[in-house]
């Protein structure tokens, strides 16, 4: 998988070095079938020499038994399990190992870079003369950049992209293909993936004599340091305050954040998520696929919401809901099972 080419290695690793960087105690192989050196991950069906795989669950002992890796993170109580060939990296949490490997290994995937694969501001790219660009910033073909910008250095603009007049993005950031910023200010090592749009102006309206008027939306957007905003996001500014992101929060694809929301910090929102106006939601808050949270709510710390849940409701710290309207996720399960058992019953009374 990692050969195919996209994303290169940064440099073999021996299995030492990587065992030093991931805090990993090594079992070394019985019959060793390769020199332990790493240059590739792949999942253990796939594993073959030089790869590093990982292993989490008793239920895929059967590929781990056929696994052709040289190396492999799993737990110390799973070390029964590993064949003699390959050498066992035993840690507390394999996938968090694994993670900390590959991003050594092929640095490259960890955030978009230049599709142009240049530096500088590229030939067809359009950048005001007011702009304020830091030395080290690549623009690809395309892009727009307009009056009044502020962009650090190390930040990637990709082809097409948008960035408004007096937009503000920080250092080694990256902005995919075709995003849009505007109204907006962004902090330093922020990923923007293709297609994402920041800074439109909110879903605000007052119902008059002879239908809706449009409310104007004054506020900015506010992206704090190490955010993750993914593939066609949207987040609207906000109307008489800021629609603020916290620092190290991770917003997956497809997701729609309202005018005025207050997101904490290292919160986790899963894709095609909706989140309404004027919500504050608190820090290491995690918000399932499809969940919807209705307007001017508060997510307490720590909370979690079920895929597919609409919660309708303040949420308390710590909570965790469930179902449409969202409610204790314990009761939400059991009256789940409750309906199943009784379609059920009534099915076989049926027959």
């Amino acid at each position: 998988m990692s050969v195919a080419a996209f994303f290169h290695l940064s440099r073999p690793y021996a299995v030492a070095e990587i065992a030093a960087l991931t805090g990993a105690t090594i079992r070394d192989a019985a019959e060793p079938a390769a020199p332990p050196v790493i240059t590739g991950v792949a999942p253990l069906a796939a594993g073959h020499h030089g790869d590093l795989c990982f292993f989490f669950s008793a239920r895929y002992a059967e590929a781990l038994a056929a696994c052709r890796a040289t190396a492999c993170f799993l737990r110390p109580r799973h070390a029964h399990l590993l064949p003699g060939r390959i050498i066992g990296l035993l840690v507390d949490d394999p996938q968090l190992a694994m993670t900390r490997a590959a991003s050594a290994l092929f640095p490259e995937a960890l955030r978009p870079g230049s599709l142009f694969r240049g530096g500088g501001v590229a030939p067809g790219a359009h950048v005001h003369p007011e702009a304020r660009l830091e030395p080290g910033v690549t623009v690809d073909p395309g892009a727009v950049i307009g009056p009044g910008a502020e962009i650090g250095t190390g930040t990637v603009i990709g082809p097409q992209a948008v960035i408004g007049p007096d937009v503000r993005i920080g250092r080694n950031c990256a902005i995919g293909a075709q995003v849009s910023v505007i109204c907006a200010l962004i902090g330093d090592r922020v990923i923007i993936h293709p297609g994402a749009r920041l800074g439109q102006d909110g879903f605000g309206y007052a119902r008059g004599e002879k239908g809706w008027l449009k409310t104007p939306q004054l506020g900015r957007v506010i992206v704090q340091d190490d955010v993750e905003i993914g593939a066609n996001t949207t987040i609207d500014r906000g109307a008489t305050r800021d629609t603020i992101i916290g620092e190290g929060s991770k917003i997956d694809n497809l997701v729609q954040i309202g005018h005025n929301v207050v997101i904490g910090r290292f919160c986790a929102i899963v894709a095609q998520t909706g989140v309404a106006g004027s919500c504050e939601i608190g820090d290491y808050v995690a918000l399932g696929g499809q969940s919807a949270i209705g307007g001017h709510l508060k997510i307490g710390e720590g909370a979690a919401i079920a895929a597919k849940s609409g919660v309708m409701r303040d949420v308390p710290p710590g909570a965790r809901l469930g179902g449409a309207p969202a409610r204790p996720l314990r009761r939400f399960l059991r009256g789940a099972a409750l309906l199943d058992r009784l379609a059920r019953r009534g099915a076989t009374d049926a027959e």
